[in-house]
């Protein structure tokens, strides 16, 4: 079978015009189906397992219906603020009674952790340095996810760390 090279209907090998929208057909012209599809291709099906992994990993539980919206519009300053560096101690402090800051406290506190775990395994030479590198890669971008999230007003569980709960 060919394709027709303007609308891309199947035409039968020996039509002259095709069915569909009427453009002549020719020898050079045909796009036979022998020529392998790109998502048939080994990479091709390596990049959509990526693709399925990276979805699956950011498919955390968003938990914002169990908030009051006026505490999450009072304290949005105090979430961001949680997910930056030893600044997670601000909300704890100024807003204790607060769940949603709470929460982005709890958040921003794992993550620091994990921030300063990834910190002394980079005293390790070369192997320590190459997962450092990696780890503060990781770190800096849930940092950034943990900020959009806290802003926008959402209760969303970072990716990879968000399931550990050390401040109720």
């Amino acid at each position: 079978m060919a394709f027709c090279p303007k609308c891309g209907k199947e035409v039968a090998d020996d039509a002259k015009f095709c069915t569909s929208c009427g453009a002549q057909m020719g020898a050079a012209e045909e796009v036979k189906k022998e020529a392998p599809k790109a998502e048939e291709t080994p990479a091709a099906a390596a990049a959509e397992q990526v693709t399925d992994k990276a979805k699956e990993l950011m498919n955390t539980p968003d938990m914002t219906a169990e908030f009051d919206a006026a505490d999450i519009g009072a304290n949005k300053v105090f979430a961001i603020l949680s997910y930056i560096g030893i600044l997670w101690l601000i909300p704890l402090l100024a807003a204790p009674n607060s769940k949603f800051a709470r929460f982005h406290t709890n958040q921003g506190l794992v993550l620091w952790i994990a921030s300063l775990i990834i910190g002394v395994v980079a005293i390790i030479p070369i192997l320590g340095w190459i997962v450092s590198i990696v780890g503060g890669i990781i770190t800096f971008i849930l940092m950034i996810l943990g900020i959009i999230n806290a802003g926008s007003g959402k209760a969303k569980q970072l990716p990879i760390i968000g399931k550990y709960t050390l401040i109720k």
